[in-house]
């Protein structure tokens, strides 16, 4: 259900939220108790004070008045204890709360399609995944729990003003229906407020991700000043929005501040005009009247202020939600798992689209051997890397149908089909850590040993052992304390230890030195002995000695053959590729 801007309160989603609560019921109980017995301890003192004036102090009766302040005073301890548990639990449940739906949310965020991180930005994930789970726990600590002590802390004084004396009682309560409107048309735009607010956090976020990440480009396209003016933009909604928020606490504090006052007067004029004339109300009560009335609009006031706090975090719940019901995952409804595989793939009458009616995969039929490598070229936006994807699951196809060892993929769990096959991709991922734990990705099934055995296997332990701290050296974010060829050499390695069934080589020498991709070419040979391996390149040098290769062209299959047999083929495409390649390669 989505939130109404005009809604003062979602119940709705309330519920939701109150669903992670359920483990911690016990904590939630023990901190409205805490809430209750705060508001009945905060309310006696001020009665205490009253009989100390009346009973006590009037008569002059010294040992009565110490005895009724001693009591005050354990009265003020047990308030002061009951506080610190109500505070410290509620925090603690608002924590506890918001680890399990930081869980919920990675877990979901991991399992989507490739898809979803097509069309999300990054900073907005971030900003979910962060900033909008610490919000809501502000909605426990700060917000719900504080809102139900006040409002417990207000029914007893209206109570006990009733009690006492109802013409005191109406002077008071006829200023409250001018600050409960004020409160509720406070809380009606502070709503509106508080959603810009966040809408422009997530805007920063987003630019500040993106142009962080790309600011090579920026750089080396001179796009400082114009990429600095859409910040400045962008910045300037975000001010506008927090400003909104100011002008209403400006307009309503203040309208809260001077009814509290004239309350207070009215008080002392009637409540003293009448002592004066030797009227019935006590001078004791006029003093509990003017403390408890304070504890009537006091909570009012910061109502109004955790309010705000409540529907920072239910907004913030609202976007989380919306996440976690997001229907774009990959089904993992297959439950075969197989420990080998041959290696034969089956691609039939395939077709898939990024977006509805534009197909970029276009009925491809094609048969993989087991054990038999294949070179897969094409233009760029041939549908290439697009296959490849498919055939991990990294996207779901439309039609038609993709098989290995005979069998659907989709039958496949998940964990089961990647983890026999083994992809380098062409823009290498590394995370900011060792480079041993880059390769094992924490695996402890992976030793150090096995890591450098298999190094020096392909060649790459002396490079490794050459860097500060060897194996343990931290490449630091994305890699960048490495060149690109360095970086392919460890995610081959990554790959190659993991000993796949399929071995798939996205561009995976396209942008390294001659040295590394002979290192490559070595490690290459070795680890699609007796495998089956795709092979996509756009270097025609790399993959001449492939068994067959295939040529795509605008999402369809137009040749297959031999290196040799290609070559034959007057006006082919693979035939035009090779010999544009070799030109550009005899004028070097």
């Amino acid at each position: 259900m989505k939130m109404n801007k005009v809604d003062i309160f979602d119940y709705t989603l309330f519920s939701k939220l109150m669903f992670y609560v359920k483990p911690y019921k016990n904590i939630y109980y023990f901190v409205m108790s805490a809430a209750i017995l705060v508001s009945g301890f905060s309310v006696l003192t001020p009665y205490l004070l009253k009989i100390i004036v009346d009973d006590f102090i009037r008569l002059k009766d010294y040992d009565g008045m110490i005895f009724i302040i001693t009591l005050m005073l354990i009265t003020l301890i047990a308030e002061v204890i009951f506080q610190f548990f109500f505070v410290f639990f509620a925090n603690l449940l608002g924590q506890n709360v918001i680890k399990d739906l930081r869980l919920v949310l990675y877990k979901k965020i991991i399992g989507f399609k490739m898809s979803y991180f097509d069309q999300s930005a990054v900073g907005r994930l971030v900003t979910r995944a962060v900033n909008d789970i610490e919000t809501i726990a502000s909605i426990f600590s700060q917000g719900l729990f504080m809102i139900i002590a006040d409002l417990l802390k207000m029914s007893v004084v209206i109570i006990i003003m009733l009690v006492i004396n109802w013409k005191l009682s109406l002077i008071v309560f006829s200023i409250l229906p001018l600050i409960i409107y004020a409160t509720r048309l406070f809380q009606k735009s502070m709503k509106t407020a508080f959603e810009e607010v966040r809408l422009q956090v997530a805007n920063l976020n987003s630019f500040i991700q993106e142009q962080l990440t790309g600011m090579q480009i920026v750089q080396l396209f001179h796009r400082e000043e114009i990429e600095f003016k859409k910040f400045t933009s962008i910045n300037e909604k975000h001010k506008e929005a927090w400003l909104k928020t100011v002008w209403y606490n400006s307009i309503f504090f203040p309208v809260a501040e001077i009814s509290s006052s004239i309350t207070l007067g009215l008080l002392v004029w009637f409540g003293g005009l009448n002592v004066a004339t030797g009227g019935s109300i006590s001078l004791g009560t006029i003093f509990l009247f003017i403390q408890i009335s304070q504890m009537l609009f006091r909570p009012l006031r910061q109502i109004a202020d955790k309010f705000n706090t409540l529907q920072m975090g239910m907004v913030a719940a609202e976007r989380i939600f919306k996440i976690i019901g997001t229907k774009s995952i990959i089904n993992d409804l297959g439950s075969k798992t197989l420990k080998d595989i041959k290696g034969k793939i089956s691609i039939k009458n395939l077709k898939f689209s990024y977006k509805h009616g534009e197909e970029v995969i276009r009925g491809i039929n094609l048969t993989i051997r087991p054990g038999e490598k294949i070179a897969i070229v094409g233009s760029t936006g041939a549908g290439k890397s697009t296959l490849i994807n498919l055939l991990a699951r990294f996207y779901e196809y439309d039609s038609g149908e993709i098989y290995i060892d005979n069998i659907k993929i989709r039958d496949f769990s998940l964990k089961s089909l990647r983890s026999h096959i083994g992809i380098v991709l062409q823009d290498v991922f590394l995370f900011a850590d060792s480079i041993l734990n880059n390769i094992t990705l924490n695996n402890p099934n992976i030793s150090r040993e096995l890591v450098i055995n298999v190094a020096r296997e392909i060649g790459v332990h002396k490079f490794i052992e050459s860097l500060p701290g060897g194996y343990n050296y931290n490449v630091k974010e994305r890699g960048v304390m490495l060149s690109s060829g360095q970086r392919q050499l460890i995610a081959f390695l990554r790959v190659y230890i993991s000993n796949p069934s399929i071995m798939i080589l996205d561009e995976a020498t396209s942008s390294i030195d001659s040295y590394s991709e002979e290192l490559i070419k070595i490690a290459t040979a070795r680890i699609t002995e007796k495998k089956t391996s795709i092979i996509i390149a756009h270097r025609l040098s790399t993959i001449k000695n492939a068994d067959r290769i295939v040529v795509m062209d605008s999402g369809n299959i137009v040749e297959i053959g031999s290196h040799e047999e290609l070559l034959q083929i007057k006006e082919g495409f693979y035939s035009r590729l090779y010999k544009i390649q070799f030109s550009e390669l005899a004028l070097v």
